[in-house]
């Protein structure tokens, strides 16, 4: 399996990695554990996860993900073989959010006994903090890359200004730099990336792992009515693409789907693999046979012309 480099880190990652965000949500203990273990058998190595996950859930108060994910890591062990990220910095509870050094070096301390690691790969601020000085988190986070407990930082839903500062920051005080961006991008979704940060992230050298690289589904062609959506786990969030350019963009994928004798969804994965911005898009499954079909994306090859189509059909 191909690995690319995480920005400056050191990280080296397959170009797909698995979203976190589904364990203990719509995927139980048993079906993540059996998700895993064959994402790693399929030569994967990066698993992508947040304190808040998933939070969201009825009856669930967050740190479901990463407890599943380090009870995973104790039964199965090759801890040196994944690549673990984390985030820190949206609402646990009343009062525990953001990015000052009291509640990340608190937070830290949890999620390194719900992953049961002594330490974290990656280590994310999930969101921006206007709050906190950029200078006070990442004087946090080079305490922690001190102590062995963080090998490399990175940032999630920053805005290119903020990341820029945050860039400015680390060289004007000599403190570790943010080496990864998770934003939000997809083929459905190519606004907020493309421009100023993406071309940021390539003069800077940030690695970029997108989240949201299916569109919540929607890019495996399974929504294409809102009767496709009603009462689904995801389908209030792809109401919003289910119209003209929404039904563009599916039918440029599956045009590009039956050339190459692929699924819409190994399609969409395979474009953004094939961005130069790109590091690795995040992508999750809930069940084996939809994991087996992301798995494959890597090994599609667009050629100029299929890009180009899924370009016009989403601008």
């Amino acid at each position: 399996m191909e690995k690319r480099k995480l920005g400056n880190s050191g990280l080296e990652i397959a170009p797909l990695a698995f979203g976190g965000n589904v364990f203990g949500w719509t995927a139980d203990e048993a079906t993540s554990f059996a998700l895993l273990d064959a994402f790693v058998a399929g030569g994967f190595n990066f698993i992508d996860t947040a304190d808040v996950y998933s939070r969201w859930h009825p009856g669930n108060q967050g740190g479901e993900s990463e407890t599943i994910i380090g009870k995973w890591l104790k039964s199965r062990g090759g801890r040196d073989k994944v690549v673990i990220g984390t985030k820190v910095g949206i609402e646990m509870g009343p009062g525990q959010k953001g990015l000052s050094s009291a509640y990340i070096t608190r937070e830290v301390e949890a999620s390194l006994k719900r992953l049961q690691t002594d330490y974290i790969d990656l280590y994310m601020s999930h969101r921006d903090d206007p709050d906190t000085p950029l200078v006070e988190t990442l004087e946090t986070f080079a305490g922690l890359i001190k102590a062995g407990k963080v090998r490399a930082i990175g940032a999630s839903n920053y805005s290119a200004e903020r990341l820029k500062e945050a860039l400015d920051t680390s060289a004007r005080h000599a403190l570790p730099r943010y080496e990864s961006l998770q934003p939000m991008y997809s083929i459905a979704e190519r606004g907020e990336f493309e421009g100023y940060l993406e071309v940021l992230c390539q003069r800077e050298n940030i690695g970029v792992i997108c989240y949201y690289s299916l569109a919540s589904g929607f890019l495996t062609g399974k929504y294409r009515s809102k009767a496709d959506a009603a009462n689904r786990a995801r389908g209030s969030r792809v109401e919003k693409y289910l119209n003209e350019r929404g039904s563009r963009i599916l039918a440029a994928l599956d045009e590009v789907a039956g050339r190459y004798g692929a699924k819409p969804s190994q399609v969409a994965l395979a474009w953004l693999i094939a961005r130069p911005s790109v590091t690795a898009p995040i992508a999750s499954a809930t069940s084996l046979d939809q994991l087996q079909e992301i798995m494959k994306a890597p090994t599609l090859k667009l050629d100029k012309d299929a890009i180009e189509r899924i370009d016009a059909a989403s601008r």
